[in-house]
């Protein structure tokens, strides 16, 4: 006959137990909890509704090194929050999948043009940068950039992205964030939610015509960065730079 095997346990041991259980499902750092340059100085600024956000110099430029999340302009004015589709000609924003708990702290809001285009979305003393403005930061980074009408680098963009998997999707290929910029890939609303990850997407000030803007693009599987034309209608990452 096979003995029978009596298992007992102690208070203690069940205590013990449920830690080693729930220690393997802790994650170890924060998710929302963004990898900027260790290296480099941040200064803050702050915005009308109180968000702080940490800023960096790059060359002659100063730039905020976070996405921006205001939902009102610096006049106080409120923008139009529109959850189902933030392409609207109304100025608005909206957050990625309609999430704010999710996803404001690290993404910020997606603002479609007509947000920009108020020039009133950047606190006080900071604007939209121009298209112009953009090219200026990338050629400091990459003074080699093939020019053709438009900036184009196959370098500049992994100095600008932050320096982990954490947020990009692996490879993050060529990332350093040796600037300080800290490029994250927030997501976009292009008739629908998509391309967080893997895309970081900014728009710029400039339009092109009465339907069409400039808008800058980082990726996750290479270290470009260079500029496209875009409805105005599409809801993309703002950050906002410095007035000189």
């Amino acid at each position: 006959m096979r003995a029978k095997i009596t298992l007992s346990f102690t208070p203690f041991m069940i205590l013990g137990l449920l830690l080693i259980l729930t220690s393997g499902c802790k994650k170890e750092d924060n998710d929302n909890e963004i990898v900027f340059n260790p290296n480099l100085t941040y200064g803050r600024i702050t915005d009308i509704d109180g968000n702080t956000y940490k800023i960096i110099t790059v060359g002659t430029q100063t730039w905020m090194a976070e996405n921006l999340k205001t939902t009102r302009l610096n006049d106080g004015t409120e923008l139009s929050l529109i959850t189902d589709n933030p392409g609207n000609s109304v100025a608005a924003y909206c957050w990625f999948n309609d999430d704010e708990t999710a996803f404001k702290d690290l993404y910020g809001a997606l603002y479609n043009f007509y947000a920009v285009n108020t020039n009133k979305l950047c606190p006080s003393g900071w604007q939209l940068p121009t298209k112009e403005e953009w090219e200026d930061l990338i050629l400091t980074l990459d003074p080699d950039a093939d020019y053709d009408g438009y900036v184009f680098s196959q370098i500049a963009g992994g100095k600008l992205k932050e320096a982990s998997t954490k947020h990009w999707y692996l490879p993050n290929m060529g990332a350093t964030n040796e600037s300080g910029f800290t490029a994250l890939p927030g997501g976009s609303h292009i008739g629908a939610f998509g391309n967080a990850s893997h895309t970081g997407l900014f728009w710029s000030s400039t339009a092109i015509d009465a339907d069409m803007a400039f808008h800058w693009k980082m990726f996750y599987d290479n270290a470009q960065v260079h500029s496209f034309g875009i409805s105005k209608l599409a809801g993309f990452s703002v950050r906002c730079l410095k007035d000189m």
